[in-house]
């Protein structure tokens, strides 16, 4: 088994350099031919760096306190993302914001990303605890490092780190490709429909006479448009907020009882049942107006506003809070989860929304906004054919994101085992020589 080091990040690289950033008022600094990484990139980035948003020219270059980075060296982000690493593949210029980290030949470059990955949860300590908390190159020489004396041993370390990221990154990218298909598949099915055989509609452009020009644009013919209000079921509180004010106060609050939702419970077509809040039943019976119903949609209309998802089956008792709009839909008229993808994603809805924010940034949503918004509605046999593709589609997004997952609590297992020494790692004798 090998030795392992305690170090520090100052000891294991031989040079720790920040970038810098020309002033952004003079054009001729920027639009050149130098990759110039900011905090966006790192933030966008996994472990490699091979493309930026931005580019300098010499004259920028030369005229700030950025420097060609030429070869791959870890990059870690000092504000903002902070103690993130990646390693740049293609030679490029950093912000201040980006100290760059060349190894020492004792240590491994993906080694020492996979260390400072592994450390970054605990970076927090090392900030300058000003207005915003960052680091400094001197507070990054001091992080703690620890490492294999043997660069073999290492080296196996990293292989069996990276065989589990090229897994989570081709899973990744699977997921990617078929949320673009479920992108153009949702638009054609709810611009084109699906006949009694199946198959799309043909296009507009191709057979017009199958088609009606709306408030909302063209769609085929035989579908209605409704005004949400006109969808939802004919039930009390069909469209409710709230609690507000003294109704619930924090101290009402419980540690285990009935599900209290909120932002954080609501995603884009997805329900996170992971419950930090709770109302005892006493309370529950006291605000049984805002109970939400299995299979209602649920929208943010407060912090991160527009997420929207559909309240699942086995979700018997919950509250609504006033940070959603908590809406039943008729079933004879409507299928909630085809309403809940218009709300997230449709052209249409989205451009409603921007002409009642009147351009600006919507930092909240009226429940006349709702209830105006205007909807092609498809009979109850299309929307069963659209819901189905629809189900298909997302059930293997939801597949192969629960496998992302799984790779990644299986990577932070072997992190935990195989960066702390905890675990050995078996080393073959024909490779068992100290770097």
């Amino acid at each position: 088994m090998s030795e392992w080091i305690h170090s520090t990040v100052g000891d294991v690289t031989v040079t720790q350099r920040a970038g810098g950033t020309p002033t952004a008022s003079v054009p001729n600094f920027y639009g050149g031919e130098i990759p110039f990484v900011t905090i966006e990139d790192i933030t966008a980035a996994g472990r490699y760096l091979d493309k930026t948003q931005k580019f300098l020219t010499e004259l920028g270059l030369n005229s700030s306190a950025a420097w060609l980075i030429k070869e791959p060296q870890i990059l870690y982000s000092m504000y903002a993302t902070i103690g993130k690493p990646i390693i740049n593949k293609i030679p490029c210029a950093t912000s201040q914001a980006i100290i760059a980290l060349k190894v020492a030949d004792c240590i491994g470059l993906e080694f020492l990303y996979y260390q400072l990955d592994f450390i970054r949860p605990g970076v927090f300590k090392y900030t300058a605890q000003t207005t915003q908390s960052n680091l400094n190159a001197k507070s990054v020489r001091s992080i703690p490092i620890c490492y294999p004396k043997s660069t073999t041993h290492q080296d196996r370390i990293v292989r069996i780190l990276n065989g589990v990221d090229a897994s989570i990154e081709k899973t990744e990218s699977l997921i990617e490709k078929y949320q673009h298909i479920k992108a153009g598949l949702m638009h054609d099915l709810f611009t084109r429909g699906v006949l009694p055989n199946g198959q799309l509609r043909p296009r507009r452009e191709e057979a017009p006479e199958l088609y009606q020009e709306t408030a909302i644009g063209w769609i085929p013919k035989g579908w209605n448009v409704s005004a949400l209000n006109e969808l939802l079921a004919p039930v009390a509180n069909n469209i409710r907020s709230g609690p507000f004010g003294s109704a619930l106060l924090k101290h009402e609050l419980v540690n285990d009882g009935i599900p209290f939702l909120g932002i954080d419970n609501i995603h884009t077509e997805h329900f996170e049942s992971s419950f930090r809040r709770f109302v005892d039943a006493n309370k529950f019976a006291e605000l049984a107006k805002y109970k939400v119903r299995p299979r209602d949609v649920v929208i943010t209309i407060m912090g991160t506003v527009g997420r929207c998802c559909v309240i699942p089956e086995d979700l018997d008792l919950a509250l609504s809070s006033k940070h959603l709009w908590t809406m039943t839909f008729d079933p004879e008229k409507v299928i909630p989860e085809l309403v809940c993808w218009q709300l997230n994603h449709a052209a249409w809805a989205q451009a409603w929304f921007r002409r009642a924010m009147q351009g600006g940034i919507m930092d909240a949503i009226q429940s006349s906004t709702l209830k105006n918004l205007r909807l092609p509605v498809p009979s109850l046999g299309e929307q069963a054919q659209i819901h189905a593709r629809y189900l298909r589609i997302s059930t293997k997004i939801r597949q192969e994101s629960a496998q992302v997952e799984k790779l990644k609590k299986q990577k932070s297992g072997l992190m935990q085992d195989l960066l702390t020494g905890k675990v050995p790692v078996p080393v073959p004798e024909h490779e068992a020589t100290d770097g």
